[in-house]
């Protein structure tokens, strides 16, 4: 179990569309829209983890059709997120006057999707539960599927704890990370790794 930790909070703290989409939330919606993509990212992991459990993600990277079709719709999404962060750098270059605070609640429930939809539907993170958690579940193991979910559950609380932590840490960074030309270039550089995972994504192979 202190291998699987250590293994998987390395895993975890690795930059990726996670952190991207948290940073931006966390910069435009403040400390409650980080941890609401949070949330939704620990719910998409979830989804992911829970299916490798019991076998059904095995299903899904068997049938190059339903592979391929979800890889298209994730790329698609990340894709899209990527350009709309663009987007916002855009304009938080060309208005360097503005003063830029978190948006309103109404908006929240979009931050949530976010992070639930570019887990969810991004099947190379099915791929990585079906051979990461095998590696640490016991050989004599009478059912390994409680053992994968158990894992699966650490896996969410690790989560939860790093991002939670690190959506503190730039809440509590967020004046000088939200002045424009540096909200500019934070979301710019997010938009970019957005539409290089979105490209990626999409030349995936199983």
């Amino acid at each position: 179990m202190v291998t699987f930790v250590l293994a998987a909070l390395v895993l975890i703290m690795i930059p990726g569309p996670d952190q991207a989409l948290i940073t931006r939330s966390a910069l435009v919606g403040g400390r409650a829209g980080g941890l609401l993509t949070m949330l939704g990212g620990v719910l998409g992991l979830t989804v992911h983890a829970t299916a490798a459990a019991f076998g059904l993600s095995a299903l899904l990277l068997a049938s190059t059709m339903a592979f391929m079709v979800l890889k298209i719709v994730g790329a698609v999404y990340l894709l899209w997120l990527g350009l709309m962060t663009l987007r916002s750098a855009y304009r938080s270059r060309k208005d360097e006057t503005a003063v830029f605070t978190a948006q309103a609640p109404t908006r929240r429930l979009a931050y949530f999707r976010q992070g639930l939809l570019s887990n969810a539907l991004n099947p190379k993170i099915a791929l990585f539960f079906v051979t990461f958690l095998p590696q640490f579940l016991p050989a004599d193991a009478s059912a390994p599927w409680a053992q994968a979910l158990l894992l699966s559950a650490v896996f969410a609380v690790l989560y939860l704890g790093w991002f939670s932590f690190y959506v503190l840490v730039i809440d509590r960074l967020a004046r000088l990370l939200r002045r424009p030309r540096v909200k500019a270039g934070i979301e710019g550089v997010t938009g970019l790794i957005l539409v290089g995972l979105a490209l990626r994504l999409a030349s995936a192979h199983q």
